[in-house]
C-alpha cells in the first residue's frame, strides 16, 4: 500500500548531514518545506524535527521519472528520499542529496490553513487553529523543546535534592483557597470542582512523613482574565518540605533556576540562537525586597498604592523596572495571604510569604504554612470560610505535623523568560483561556 515504510528507514536526520559524510548514501525522511522547478534542476528542501537539508535534483544526473515524482510534490507532504550525499556550500548544512529513489508518505492537501515559511504572516488565532501546522515553524518548536529541557532539568533538580515525586487529585469537592475561581463540573449526582492547586494535598503529604515532595500537574483558574501572561489551564511545578521555612524554600528555588539557566545554555543554545535569546542571567542569590521596601518605591516612581494592597500591573512594572531580573518579594501582610500561611510571631499582621518576581512578571509564590491545628483553624475563620468544609486536611494536622514551607511555579509563564516570548499562548501547546476551548 502506497505510504507505507516497509523496509525503508530513516538513517540520517537533517542535522546528521554534513560535509563529513560526502559520498555517502543516506535515507532522509520528512516534511517538503520548499520547492523550485527550475526546467533543468528541482530543488527541494526537506525539513525535520533537527533541521533542513537540500535535495537537488539536475536533470542531466536524475532519472526522468524521480524528476516527475519530484515535481509531484506539494508543500508539507511527508516523504522519504534515499540518495548521495555531496558538497554544496550555499545549500543548508553546506551538503545537497542527489535522489536515487524517492517515496511518498502522504500528500498534503493544498491550500494549506497557513503558511510554516512565514513567508504570509499569521495572527495568533490562526496559528493556534493550525497549531499542528504552526509548530512545524523551527521558531515555535524551539521554545517547546526550551521547556521540555526545563521540566526535564527540573526534575533532575529535585530528585537529587532528596524530593519524591507525587500526583494529586484534579477533581475537588471544594475550593482550596475559598474564593469563587473554580470550574464547577458534574461528578455523577454531586458538583465537584476543577483543582485550583495541589497546595492542600502538598500539605497533608507533610503530614505522611515523605518530607520533601513535588508535582508537575494542571490547574484550572476561573478568572476572566484577557491579558498576556493569564491562562485558565496552566501548569504548575510545587514543592513542599518538612522541617523548612520560607527562607530555606526560597534557596531550593533560587538553586533551581541556576541549574536550569545553566542546562538550557548549554543544551538548548541552537534553539536559543534560533529564537534570538540570550538568558537573563542567574548565578548565587537573587535579591530580596520588602513588601514595605517595594510599597515606597512603588510610589516613589508616581504610581499610587496603600500598604496591604496586592500590587496592580502599573505596581509590578514600576518595581520591576527599579529591580530588574529575578527578585524575591518577601514579608507580605497576612491579610491578603492564604489562610494557611504562616505570620511572624512577634507582628502579625506580616506572613511568611514570598513572590519570585522576574522584572514585572510574577513567577512564584511561596512561604512558610501554618502547621498547627488551631491557629489553621482561626485562619481558615477570619476569611469567612467554614472549617467543616476542610475537614479531610484538617483532619492531617491533627496527628502530628511537621512545621513545612512550600511555593508554586507557573511552568508556562516560566517558559515566557527562558525564550523571550511575550504572550503566554506562544509556551503552550494548546492554550485554554476564556475563549479558546479548541482545538
Amino acid at each position: 500500500m502506497q505510504g507505507l515504510l516497509n523496509d525503508w528507514r530513516r538513517t540520517n536526520y537533517a542535522k546528521d548531514t554534513t560535509p563529513e559524510i560526502a559520498g555517502e548514501d543516506v535515507t532522509i525522511m520528512g516534511w517538503v518545506h520548499e520547492i523550485r522547478d527550475l526546467g533543468g534542476i528541482i530543488f527541494v528542501i526537506i525539513r525535520d524535527v533537527t533541521g533542513r537539508v537540500q535535495i537537488t535534483a539536475p536533470s542531466k544526473k536524475v532519472d526522468a521519472e524521480i524528476l516527475e515524482e519530484l515535481r509531484a510534490f506539494r508543500k508539507e507532504s511527508v516523504v522519504a528520499v534515499k540518495g548521495t550525499v555531496q558538497e554544496a556550500g550555499k545549500a543548508p548544512n553546506g551538503v545537497e542529496i542527489i535522489p536515487k529513489e524517492i517515496k511518498m508518505l502522504n500528500l498534503s492537501n493544498q491550500p494549506l490553513p497557513m503558511d510554516p515559511t512565514e513567508k504570509v504572516k499569521a495572527e495568533i488565532d490562526t496559528r493556534l487553529n493550525s497549531r499542528f501546522l504552526d509548530l512545524r515553524k523551527e521558531n515555535v518548536s524551539a521554545i517547546f523543546k526550551i521547556k521540555g529541557q526545563m521540566f526535564h532539568t527540573i526534575r533532575d533538580f529535585f530528585y537529587e535534592n532528596g524530593f519524591y515525586e507525587i500526583n494529586t487529585p484534579k477533581l475537588v469537592a471544594s475550593a482550596t483557597e475559598g474564593g469563587t475561581e473554580l470550574f464547577p463540573i458534574t461528578y455523577f449526582e454531586k458538583e465537584a470542582f476543577l483543582g485550583q492547586s495541589p497546595q492542600l494535598y502538598k500539605q497533608m503529604m507533610m503530614g505522611s512523613g515523605m518530607d520533601k515532595v513535588f508535582e508537575i500537574g494542571q490547574i484550572f483558574r476561573a478568572e476572566e482574565h484577557d491579558t498576556l501572561r493569564h491562562l485558565n489551564e496552566a501548569v504548575s511545578i510545587d514543592a513542599e518540605a518538612s522541617f523548612m521555612d520560607d527562607e530555606d524554600m526560597m534557596k531550593v528555588l533560587n538553586d533551581m533556576l541556576v541549574k536550569v539557566i545553566s542546562d538550557i545554555n548549554e543544551n538548548c543554545s541552537e534553539e536559543l540562537e534560533i529564537l534570538g535569546h540570550e538568558l537573563p542571567e542567574a548565578d548565587g542569590e537573587f535579591p530580596k525586597v520588602t513588601y514595605d521596601e517595594a510599597v515606597d518605591i512603588i510610589n516613589s516612581k508616581g504610581v499610587e498604592m496603600d500598604w496591604g494592597e496586592d500590587l496592580s500591573r502599573d505596581a509590578e512594572k514600576a518595581l520591576g523596572d527599579t529591580m530588574g531580573g529575578f527578585y524575591f518579594l518577601t514579608k507580605w501582610p497576612s491579610a491578603i495571604k492564604p489562610f494557611y500561611v504562616m505570620p511572624f510571631e512577634d507582628d502579625e499582621k506580616y506572613a511568611h510569604a514570598f513572590d519570585l518576581m522576574y522584572n514585572n512578571l510574577e513567577l512564584s509564590s511561596g512561604a512558610t504554612r501554618v502547621h498547627q491545628y488551631d491557629l489553621l483553624v482561626k485562619q481558615i475563620e477570619e476569611r469567612d470560610l467554614n472549617p467543616d468544609g476542610f475537614g479531610s486536611y484538617l483532619k492531617a494536622f491533627e496527628y502530628g505535623m511537621p512545621p513545612h514551607a512550600g511555593w508554586g511555579v507557573g511552568a508556562d509563564r516560566l517558559t515566557m523568560v527562558l525564550t523571550g516570548s511575550e504572550n503566554i499562548r506562544e509556551c503552550v501547546l494548546f492554550p485554554r483561556d476564556r475563549h479558546r476551548l479548541t482545538p
